[in-house]
């Protein structure tokens, strides 16, 4: 942890209080003079700090910023989040993971962006990543499972970020298979999940994901608007971006570790629970084939089962599906 990081933490650790230079400059191992200008510079980079002579300093306000050290900030995990690469653009955080983890990037790395040039989604679709308003991030892990295990790993996520929401809005969020978190049946968050791997083994995963959190309407292109959201949208409220991924870390890092200890049956229940698709018709769309049917559940491995109208039941992997079905 750097310095500026070591101080936000202090003054997130004592919100409303006054924190004196030489406490600071204990706790961050630097001169005074340091630290006075790490306060200056997150000054410059939107803070504002109250400075009393005698009392030191207060923080006032923080701005949305998702710097690495706003997420490091009052982090609660062990791994996950602890190596954060932060950039103001790029075409794709997803690009950027895979070459970290390439290079030997610990796993729980995130590579976080605060605008998406090239954001994409599922079956090769564009996601929607303007500057300032959502959270385009990228996990990269690395777990000891069969190869066959890895889209278990979109639905953990799913859990993990459907948490999260509730806990840091209040808002009920559901989960669409695979990938979809919805609110009030609007989409507002997006998982896609790419792995790099041998014949026996995977070597990394990488997560992406990309949630709405402060867009207002006008900031969606008119085709998106009836079935998109955000976070603001339906609370009614901004919400601080570095805080809802402080909270998905937490969340993300508990399921994975009963994930790993337990398998798969525990994640499988809280994510039937989220469930927006299960008891619902669906029209199922996979590379060869149109199904028509109830999704019944999620079989041990997680994979849709689908019971179409004449009974007979289906095994989806992939497919792109709607809830309703042709008459």
């Amino acid at each position: 942890m750097n310095i500026k990081q070591e101080i936000l933490k202090a003054f997130r650790e004592h919100p409303d209080q006054f924190i004196s230079g030489e406490h600071l400059s204990q706790l961050c191992h630097c001169s005074r003079t340091a630290v006075w200008k790490h306060i200056e510079e997150l000054r410059q980079e939107g803070y504002e700090f109250e400075a009393v002579r005698r009392s030191g300093y207060r923080l006032v306000t923080a701005p949305d910023r998702i710097a690495a050290e706003e997420i490091a900030a009052g982090l609660e995990t062990e791994t996950i989040g602890h190596t954060v690469y932060a950039y103001d653009t790029v075409v794709t955080t997803q690009q950027l993971a895979h070459e970290a983890a390439g290079k030997g990037a610990p796993e729980g790395t995130l590579v976080v962006a605060d605008q998406q040039t090239g954001g994409r989604g599922r079956l090769g679709r564009v996601w929607h990543s303007p500057k300032g308003t959502g959270i385009w991030m990228s996990l990269i892990l690395r777990p000891h499972i069969e190869l066959t295990r890895a889209p278990q790993m979109t639905l953990l996520t799913a859990v993990a970020m459907a948490r999260a929401v509730q806990s840091e809005t209040g808002l009920e969020a559901q989960i669409k298979w695979p990938n979809d978190i919805l609110i009030n049946e609007k989409k507002v968050c997006g998982i896609l999940t790419e792995l790099n791997a041998e014949s026996d083994r995977i070597n990394y995963l990488v997560i992406g994901i990309g949630i709405n959190v402060n867009q207002q309407p006008q900031d969606y292109p008119p085709e998106l608007r009836s079935t998109a959201t955000s976070l603001r949208i339906e609370a009614g409220q901004p919400f601080h971006r570095a805080m809802l991924i402080q909270t998905f870390c937490k969340q993300f890092e508990q399921l994975y570790r009963e994930y790993l200890e337990h398998g798969f049956a525990p994640i499988k229940a809280r994510w039937e629970a989220y469930a927006t698709t299960l008891g619902k018709m669906l029209t199922v769309r996979t590379q060869h084939t149109t199904i028509e049917g109830r999704a019944v559940g999620l079989d041990p491995d997680g994979v849709l089962v689908v019971e179409d109208r004449d009974g007979v039941r289906h095994k989806v992997y992939s497919a792109d599906i709607e809830q309703g079905a042709n008459r």
